[in-house]
């Protein structure tokens, strides 16, 4: 288990029955960007393989 499983384990549990947009999502991504902009990058890169997640692999 990586240790950011506790991050996405305790999301799970708190808010897993939950239903968002991705448009909501986004917004989340960029306050959380706003306060944390060190995390810019990486935040871009989740960011850019969710976009592309469904994308045929050739």
């Amino acid at each position: 288990m990586y240790f950011t499983d506790r991050g996405i384990e305790e999301l799970v549990e708190r808010r897993g029955g939950e239903e968002v947009t991705l448009e909501w999502l986004a917004e989340r991504l960029r306050d959380f960007i706003d306060l944390n902009p060190e995390f810019e990058i990486p935040v871009e890169r989740f960011a850019t393989w969710l976009a592309r997640l469904d994308e045929d692999d050739d």
